[in-house]
């Protein structure tokens, strides 16, 4: 019970991680012929990886709800809790062409859960009284992101309408979001080490909406498409110039980002 009552919220973005790998396995498969069987195995094994930490952080909640609100009201670890409703967003995508119907079960949970969240942060944000500017971090993306990655599947199980109010909310306040992060690296103390990786959630939103707006526009590479699609490439080439920081450091769990 020692290892559940200390299960840090943060390892939900490992759902987010194995899912993502999965869904690159399976459009790897179905573009450049790669074996089929590898996606297959990675999509079994981020559902085992989902039902571990669901039920064990489910168990945490009911024996020890203390340390569950602690997380929970902390002004950085409430940004890891959307990651569970990102995973079950994602792993729904991935099971589309398998399980339409369980995965339609899971993008709903997971798209309520994301509004829901959202809801509460931005009402935390907007009328904290704690929240200090060394408070924000890439981490903060989280929350945003969940919005954007919503409309891939809406589309796909026919809610295209739904898609669009999701990714309205994440295009936005990513842009509001992003400002408030380079204000702080900029000018206020740098990120601690420990949170360094998270810079590489700076890609997730332009990227991933990239990918949304192609689903929602019918494949259309506009000018919206064109603007996420090199800003998300001139973030990738930006963190590559700083590998040699990156390699220095030593072990945390938000090494997750890099994924």
């Amino acid at each position: 019970m020692s290892r559940i009552r200390h299960l840090p919220v943060a390892l939900f973005t490992t759902l987010m991680g194995s899912a993502g790998l999965t869904l690159v396995w399976e459009k790897g498969a179905e573009v450049f012929g790669l074996p089929l069987i590898i996606s297959e195995v990675l999509l079994a094994l981020t559902l085992g990886l989902m039902i571990l930490l669901g039920s064990s952080y489910a168990i945490k909640f009911l024996r020890f709800r203390e340390e569950v609100c602690q997380e929970f009201y902390h002004p950085i670890k409430i940004s890891f809790f959307p990651a569970f409703s990102i995973g079950l967003m994602l792993v729904a995508t991935a099971l589309h062409q398998h399980l339409p119907q369980l995965s339609l079960v899971l993008w709903s949970v997971g798209a309520l859960l994301q509004l829901l969240l959202t809801l509460f942060l931005m009402n935390q944000w907007i009328h904290h009284s704690k929240t200090q500017i060394n408070h924000t971090t890439p981490a903060w993306f989280i929350p945003i992101v969940g919005n954007i990655i919503a409309p891939i599947e809406a589309v796909a199980l026919g809610f295209t309408e739904l898609g669009w109010f999701f990714f309205s909310i994440g295009l936005i306040y990513w842009i509001v979001l992003k400002v408030l992060v380079f204000n702080r690296v900029l000018y206020h103390d740098p990120l601690p080490k420990n949170l360094l990786p998270t810079l590489f959630i700076l890609i997730a939103p332009p990227a991933v909406g990239f990918i949304a707006y192609q689903r929602l526009s019918a494949g259309a590479f506009d000018a919206v498409a064109h603007v996420l699609y090199y800003t998300a490439l001139f973030l990738v080439i930006l963190l590559l110039t700083q590998v040699g920081r990156f390699a220095r450091l030593p072990f945390f769990i938000s090494w997750w980002a890099y994924s």
